[in-house]
């Protein structure tokens, strides 16, 4: 298996560049499949799901509920 880190995509010219974790729906060990909601991510303006870019077994989780996440930081790392 190979590593994979998962990045918070860009959340579009309106959202900003930052957002705050609100839920996870995964853990370490869990199986994912692409597509899958890792977390939910609230904005000022929005509440929105990010989605797995692939599928794999989470590995790391490195977001918790609360945190700020910054476009382009690591939300976690997959075995895929």
């Amino acid at each position: 298996m190979a590593e994979f880190t998962a990045t918070l995509p860009s959340l579009g010219d309106d959202a900003g560049d930052e957002a705050k974790v609100s839920f996870t729906y995964v853990d370490e060990g869990d199986s994912v499949e692409e597509g899958d909601d890792l977390i939910e991510m609230v904005t000022d303006k929005a509440t929105f799901n990010v989605p797995s870019p692939k599928s794999g077994t989470i590995t790391k989780l490195l977001v918790a509920e609360d945190d700020t996440v910054k476009v382009g930081e690591a939300i976690c790392i997959m075995d895929i």
